[in-house]
């Protein structure tokens, strides 16, 4: 969070008002949060060796159905290349699909038919997910 306001903060002078200040704050935290995951790849390595080291702990805890549900699908989200991840999230928060074309640089019945496709592969990788259960 401290990184994101941080380059909010560095960012605003560079705003010239040409789309909205929603668009602007949604490309400046996407650019901010893509350089953190290329600097930052051993953490998630960390994360996976934290949670095989710790699996009594995960399995004390027992996450209601809806929990379990929602963590498939952030995991299946996870899965997808990175632009389609981004588009998706985007499309979860409620931005138009403008808004999306705007942050990507990308059209926006692009947008359209990257995140078709992408619910397509989520719905597939969930139904796998189901069956193998």
């Amino acid at each position: 969070m401290q990184e994101l306001l941080l380059a909010m903060w560095k960012a605003v002078p560079a705003f010239r008002g040409g789309s909205l200040p929603s668009t602007f704050v949604y490309r400046v935290a996407h650019n901010t949060a893509m350089t953190w995951r290329r600097t930052r790849r051993n953490y998630f390595r960390k994360v996976e060796q934290y949670e095989m080291l710790m699996p009594a702990v995960n399995a004390m805890s027992q996450p209601d159905l809806t929990t379990a549900l929602l963590d498939e699908v952030y995991a299946a989200i996870r899965e997808l290349p990175p632009l389609d991840r981004s588009l998706m999230l985007l499309s979860l928060d409620g931005v138009s699909y403008q808004q999306m074309a705007v942050i990507h640089g990308i059209s926006e019945s692009n947008v359209g038919v990257r995140l078709s496709r992408a619910r397509q592969d989520l719905t597939l990788t969930l139904k796998g997910t189901h069956h193998e259960s």
